[in-house]
């Protein structure tokens, strides 16, 4: 009878629309309590929820609290996460609470960018090890707080650059690493998205109901609410987040950064930004980039087109490590390596690999931040390696804000050099009564 009303319970999960087999639900409840790893999920929208749903894959994890703004949003996650598990999270509108809590280990940052400095360096100090989506902040000088934080709380800190877990970049680096493509002379990488173009102009709304807008502003300037300002869209605004550059860009860049012989940040940075498509468009951020970042190892050249689906090697988004003897072109679907020819021997200078049907890696990423929770490792993407990409995506925004063609940073002072202008944007000004975290 038992088994019946267990089979009759999972089916019911399954039938519900839910994602956790029968067997992973059997696994889940032969987890002991002190086995278990307890977590909350800040910012319930989209990608949070995502990497939440990865996290409650594995059998030893269980989601204790949902927190959001948007009543909406948090009714329908918490109803879902119960009804694929069994058990109902508790419900918070505010974060500050939720980290009161002490049955808690770890908590999931999937707010919009503007936030994760904040709530990433509460959970620090409340003693929470920490997920947070890319890019690790909305700012240099967050992301500097935020790498203080958890050194200084003996945290484990994952950022959301999941590309370090998927198997196509992982091979690939081990070739460039190896020496097949000979000296690598310089990383290409393109990142072409319609919609890194923004959306049409909206007249301003009222508020939805359900949803506690100031809340949502938080540190950010008041604004009227506008729907292109909110869900799904507010990345477009330099409020919140840094467009299409700091969203695949990070991604991208990240791998570059990766195959560096001592991973560094950039020194000299040459940016052109323009908004080329402004037809009825609302956004603060840029359709058209090229930035180049000369490296010690190589030129990294970024080309970035919202409103263009094409690109390279019949790719939307790539990148391409060109060596001596042959580039390889990878992206989350595999890799493929182009040999230059030799024309004195008649033959390919390097060997042709090909890597093809690869996926999405989040749920590997989620794995390896659990498992550092637990052996206290430092995971794949530590908040340096956040902070490093973020910087590669910070430093041309910025100089496209202020129309500066190149700014010169020195990471040892953390400032700009002979730039003024530029500086003042290396930390954001918080609206009342929210201040920058003191550490």
């Amino acid at each position: 009878m038992n088994d019946r009303r267990s089979f009759l319970k999972q089916s019911s999960l399954i039938a519900g629309g839910l994602w956790l087999s029968p067997s992973l639900l059997q696994a889940r409840q032969k987890i002991s309590p002190n086995e278990q790893i307890r977590v909350a999920l800040i910012g319930a929208n989209n990608m949070g929820f995502g990497i939440l749903r990865h996290h409650l894959a594995l059998p030893e994890v269980e989601c204790v609290a949902i927190c959001d703004v948007d009543q909406n949003v948090l009714d329908k996650r918490i109803k879902e996460v119960e009804e694929a598990t069994g058990k109902k999270p508790e419900r918070y509108t505010d974060f500050r609470k939720l980290l009161e809590k002490k049955d808690l280990d770890a908590v999931i940052i999937g707010t919009p960018d503007h936030w994760h400095c904040l709530i990433a360096v509460a959970a620090c100090q409340a003693g929470k090890d920490v997920y947070v989506e890319k890019p690790m902040a909305n700012s240099i000088g967050e992301c500097d707080l935020m790498t203080q934080a958890a050194a200084n709380y003996g945290r484990i800190m994952q950022v959301g650059q999941q590309q370090r877990a998927g198997q196509a970049f992982i091979e690939s680096r081990e070739f460039v690493k190896s020496g097949h493509l000979g000296k690598i002379r310089k990383v290409n990488i393109w990142s072409n998205f319609n919609y890194g173009l923004g959306n049409e102009v909206k007249p301003a709304t009222p508020t939805p109901q359900g949803v506690d807008y100031d809340f949502w502003l938080g540190p950010a300037p008041k604004r009227d609410f506008n729907p292109n300002r909110f869900h799904g869209s507010w990345r477009h605004f330099w409020d919140y987040g840094g467009g299409l550059m700091s969203d695949w860009g990070v991604h991208l860049l990240d791998m570059a950064i990766w195959v560096e012989e001592n991973p560094a940040a950039p020194s000299t940075v040459l940016t052109y930004a323009k908004n080329v498509n402004k037809e009825n468009r609302d956004r603060d951020t840029f359709d058209t980039m090229n930035v180049l970042f000369p490296k010690k190892d190589f030129l990294i050249n970024y080309d970035m087109n919202g409103g263009l689906q094409s690109g390279p090697y019949n790719k939307p988004y790539g990148i391409a490590y060109v060596g001596e003897l042959g580039t390889l072109v990878v992206n989350r679907s595999g890799y493929e390596i182009y040999p230059e020819w030799d024309g004195t021997a008649k033959a390919a200078k390097c060997e042709v690999k090909k890597l093809e049907g690869t996926t999405e890696s989040h749920n590997l990423h989620v794995a390896n931040f659990v498992d550092c929770i637990k052996t206290r490792n430092q995971p794949s993407c530590p908040p340096e390696a956040g902070r490093l990409a973020a910087l590669h995506a910070h430093i041309p925004n910025i100089a496209a804000r202020i129309g500066a063609e190149q700014l010169i940073w020195d990471d040892a002072k953390r400032q700009f050099i002979g730039n003024n202008e530029a500086n003042k944007l290396i930390l954001p000004e918080y609206r009342e009564p929210w201040t920058l975290p003191k550490l």
